[in-house]
């Protein structure tokens, strides 16, 4: 197997970076917004998995008498299974091309939706929640590849941009749509919707998809060339660093996503729709920021800047927290701002991470690159996920403390490891 191979980045040339990746050998044309969209679906299904029930983490407690410290945990073991599945699913895709091992882990997740609906305890939930993370980890591992397969540079920052502008509704409308299927049907019924989205994006991928990575460019290795590319990449220390980074981000944003359900309806005692709507309203910072940060500053910034400026606004937004629960009480109308300007700064640090890193590997390794960015981020969030609710009770303060301190550790690391000199020499 081909080891990775470093190409430009932008802080070296922003000019060269955004020519476009040549196309694959199929010839097939730069995607349109058909598959924009669906490549959008795929990538919004880990974000769907994750929020659409949210708001009924609290009846899911009540109906399975259970802890919510415990309940949880199907947000955790969800995270676990996205983390191990993109390892499984990242490989496959430079194995055997992007379209097969999707359509095994679109059918996979339907079948995992279905247990979900009919659990009939939190054990049963929690390894279903587990199997459907892994098999939808599919869609957003293999999504990356088919960017990476085609663009590089600034060009795959706008490709990146569109997908999740359309991606990025969900975890908008996941909150809402969860708060409103409360009204009408149990938490048993957002499981079913999941259900329905996964069928409905199979036979969409299946009819509209097609394969971005040619047979002659294919990794023909087996698990131990895998591992070997793995460690090559891991050894590759901007890679790292951009790898710890992104994930380090992802801490962040995770313990904002499984603490503030229960910190704003139990602490701030807010309703589940007026929670929705807050969630909504934060999630709309990352998806105005992405399409900003790929259309506006991407070309007019070196990624570095970019990557400073918004590690800076993630910390900043963490200090204000912990004051905020600590020092000062200014309730609900001084904890949802700094919260706010949080999102928005990862709507910027997240794209940057994933393009930096993905621009230092070659189309080949794109899906075992992918893998191992998706593994770090939702092995990370999976670990901060429950810290919110340490001593089973929800806390603001606690939080905070986690995006402070995921924060300030992405900042250390890609000062660290990411100097623009070991930037520039990465492939050396």
């Amino acid at each position: 197997m081909p080891g990775p191979t470093v190409g430009p980045t932008d802080d070296t040339s922003t000019a060269a970076a955004s020519t476009p990746a040549p196309a694959p050998a199929t010839g097939q044309a730069r995607p349109g917004w058909t598959v924009i969209a669906v490549l959008g679906g795929l990538t919004a299904l880990g974000p769907l998995t994750t929020d659409l029930y949210l708001p009924g983490l609290p009846a899911i407690a009540g109906d399975l008498d259970a802890q919510p410290a415990a309940v949880q945990l199907t947000l955790t073991f969800s995270m676990f299974g996205v983390a191990a599945g993109q390892l499984l699913f990242g490989p496959l895709s430079d194995r055997y091309g992007r379209r097969p091992p999707l359509l095994v882990g679109l059918v996979l997740y339907t079948l995992s939706s279905v247990v979900c609906v009919f659990a009939p305890n939190l054990s049963v939930l929690i390894a279903a929640r587990f199997v459907q993370g892994a098999a939808g980890s599919a869609g957003l591992v293999i999504g990356r590849a088919v960017s990476r397969d085609r663009f590089k540079g600034v060009a795959l920052l706008r490709f990146l941009a569109s997908i999740a502008l359309i991606s990025g509704l969900a975890p908008i409308l996941a909150p809402i749509i969860g708060a409103e299927l409360m009204r009408f049907t149990s938490w048993r019924g957002t499981f079913g919707v999941l259900t329905a989205l996964g069928l409905l994006l199979t036979l969409v991928s299946f009819g509209v998809l097609r394969e971005t990575l040619p047979p002659e460019t294919r990794d023909g290795g087996g698990v131990g060339a895998a591992l070997r590319t793995m460690g090559r990449l891991l050894r590759n220390l901007p890679f790292l660093g951009l790898a710890l980074t992104s994930s380090l981000a992802f801490g962040a944003l995770f313990g904002y996503i499984s603490g503030s359900s229960t910190v704003l309806q139990h602490v701030y005692r807010v309703s589940p729709q007026t929670y929705s709507l807050l969630f909504a309203l934060n999630s709309l910072a990352i998806v105005v920021m992405t399409q900003v940060n790929g259309r506006v500053l991407a070309p007019r910034f070196t990624q570095r800047a970019l990557m400073l400026g918004s590690l800076a606004a993630t910390v900043a937004a963490g200090v204000a927290l912990v004051l905020l629960t600590t020092v000062w009480d200014f309730g609900l109308a001084g904890f949802c701002p700094p919260l706010f300007v949080m999102m928005g700064s990862l709507g910027v640090l997240l794209p940057n991470t994933a393009a930096q890193a993905l621009g230092l590997v070659e189309p080949q390794v794109a899906g075992t690159a992918s893998a191992l960015l998706g593994t770090g981020n939702f092995l990370c969030g999976a670990v901060v996920a429950p810290l919110s609710s340490l001593g089973g009770q929800p806390s603001a303060v606690l939080m905070a403390l986690v995006v402070l301190v995921c924060g300030v550790l992405a900042t250390v690391v890609y000062l660290a490891l990411c100097r623009p000199e070991r930037m520039r020499t990465a492939g050396g």
